[in-house]
């Protein structure tokens, strides 16, 4: 597969970074988050309030499925909890998007749709959860990541640069 799975905390980028490594490379870019509320006609926040988490990890599951199946030379942007896919490794060169939890969250806050960043993530809702989750996360997503790339105080046009750079060694 010739795929980049970008993974990383919620809010960390991913989406930013995805826009400028397709502007700089032959990529094309999808977003895990986008397919299930295309699947499902709803807003991620909705299915979680109405259905309920277990559902959309499911929901998660068929995608990483599909994805891995159907999809080539794309970039993936995923979700924070897409990365316990069983699969993911076969969808493509896993990059994990790495910054601390404070950064993270001043990011989202300094970004002139801060309120809508946060409501679009129900599970920012609580910081104090919210770290703790981050924290148990990163491990992880570390042990996944074929290529580690530290976000803090670069711009996602430097961030593009260095994930084309290093991904050329696995495609």
């Amino acid at each position: 597969m010739s795929n980049i799975v970008l993974i990383g905390f919620m809010g960390v980028g991913k989406g930013s970074v995805a826009r400028e490594v397709v502007k700089n490379s032959s990529y094309i870019a999808i977003d895990t988050d986008d397919l299930i509320e295309s699947m499902e006609n709803k807003k991620i926040k909705n299915i979680f309030d109405e259905i309920g988490e277990a559902y959309f990890r499911d929901l998660e599951k068929n995608v990483a499925h599909w994805l891995e199946k159907s999809v080539d030379n794309t970039l993936i942007s995923t979700g924070g909890g897409f990365y316990k896919q069983k699969n993911i490794n076969k969808i493509g060169t896993v990059v994990l998007l790495d910054s601390s939890f404070k950064e993270i969250i001043k990011r989202i806050k300094e970004h002139p749709n801060a309120k809508k960043k946060l409501k679009k993530r129900p599970l920012l809702a609580d910081l104090k959860m919210a770290e703790k989750l981050y924290n148990e996360r990163l491990p992880e997503y570390k042990k996944l990541a074929d290529i580690v790339v530290d976000v803090t105080h670069k711009t996602a046009q430097e961030c593009s640069k260095e994930i084309l750079k290093k991904v050329k060694k696995y495609v």
